[in-house]
């Protein structure tokens, strides 16, 4: 039987489930498992309407922060399914890069109308927190966000889950640093290209390009020390920020839009 092809009979059209290939089915499983946790109370974590999430490559470094007002659930799907509709968003994130999810639920929010303006201010805090927390802890002091959300006062941060995506198995084969480096060129050619054949982009795509090249200057050099038998490079003698500017906020827009933002949402739909 040729590759790929299902154990359906000859003429018989597969289920959509039976076309993925393997470890794109071994990974929407595990995605599924992580949608499914539910905390001390029974709720389930991603059901949430209202809430934050940060995507972690194989080193746990946090590489992308998000909002929702539509459920947890279904925007991280979009994201890790390659269901959206908006081709630069899909071109910044590899998929096969997360490892890992956080989820932030904001519960206290359940119910409300998403175009509750006090709801929105509160999302916006804790997604520019989320987003703050992940560039101080990230070895580069940046992660992968075309768009900085809107600068905030910080706020405490709700009870989180994190949660592994990928097996033991999956990650030694994924996670090995030669994959990891031609994904990740993969990844910076693909998103150049869209600079290259859209030619009016925004800034922050163009960020994007200088953190991934970034990202897999230091990945690369990584592998040539552990195979000179020399200790890692130091991180920081890549200094990002003056390379790029300021993380923390948008030179140009420091309180513009987010992914949930009506017009932003239209854009997508129409693959602009």
């Amino acid at each position: 039987m040729p590759s790929g092809q299902g154990k359906t009979g000859k003429g018989q059209k597969p289920l959509k489930s039976e076309l993925p290939a393997p470890a794109v089915r071994d990974f929407r499983r595990s995605l599924d498992d992580a949608l499914s946790q539910t905390d001390e109370a029974g709720q389930v974590w991603a059901n949430a309407q209202w809430g934050v999430y940060a995507f972690y490559d194989y080193d746990g470094e946090p590489i992308y922060v998000g909002q929702t007002n539509e459920q947890l659930r279904v925007r991280v799907r979009r994201h890790l399914t390659n269901q959206r509709t908006d081709a630069v968003a899909m071109r910044i994130l590899d998929v096969f890069e997360v490892a890992e999810i956080e989820l932030w639920p904001l519960w206290d929010l359940e119910g409300t109308k998403n175009a509750d303006k006090t709801a929105r201010r509160r999302l916006d805090s804790v997604e520019y927190s989320v987003y703050v927390q992940a560039i101080e802890r990230s070895r580069f002091g940046a992660i992968l966000n075309e768009k900085i959300p809107p600068v905030s006062a910080r706020a405490p941060l709700p009870d989180s889950i994190r949660v592994d995506l990928i097996g033991s198995e999956a990650r030694q084969e994924r996670g090995h640093a030669d994959t990891r480096i031609a994904r990740r060129a993969e990844t910076l050619a693909r998103l150049a290209a869209v600079a290259h054949e859209r030619g009016e982009v925004s800034p922050g795509l163009r960020r994007v390009i200088v953190v991934q090249a970034v990202r897999l200057a230091y990945l690369a050099a990584t592998r040539l020390a552990f195979v000179d038998g020399r200790p890692e490079p130091d991180a920081s003698a890549i200094d990002v920020e003056a390379l790029v500017g300021s993380l923390l906020s948008e030179v140009s827009d420091p309180t513009g839009p987010t992914d949930t933002d009506p017009m932003l949402l239209i854009d997508e739909d129409l693959g602009l």
